[in-house]
């Protein structure tokens, strides 16, 4: 049973920076493409990067492309979302995904999800 585990949510203000982490457990993710999801309130589930664990392909969403960087660590199963210059409207749900299907944008590719992190962005 894969286990994805997510942390590093919070609070920060306008301009600031987090890195959020996705602990994988529960399988062998060489083959695995780890996805980042978020979620505002009222609004859908928007993709946010994905990274094939074999680190040969990342993709991101254009609203977050020069903002956010997505990293594995193989070491430890854990992939990285860095956010920087974080701004208000990044305030959302973030959640972790892992699909066997291959790179993707759409949350119905994905398998397993992650409980989610909440990162909030003060003005």
């Amino acid at each position: 049973q894969v286990q994805l585990v997510e942390s590093g949510g919070g609070l920060v203000q306008a301009g600031g920076s987090l890195r959020l982490s996705c602990a994988a457990s529960g399988r062998t993710f060489s083959a695995y493409t780890m996805g980042w999801f978020r979620q505002a309130p009222g609004k859908e589930r928007q993709f946010v990067a994905a990274v094939h664990w074999s680190g040969v392909s990342t993709i991101y969403a254009d609203s977050v492309k020069d903002q956010f960087t997505l990293s594995r660590d193989k070491t430890k199963n854990t992939v990285y979302l860095q956010m920087n210059s974080l701004k208000p409207e990044d305030t959302a749900v973030y959640t972790c995904a892992a699909s066997t299907r291959g790179m993707s944008r759409s949350p119905n590719s994905y398998d397993y999800w992650g409980q989610g992190t909440q990162v909030t962005v003060s003005s």
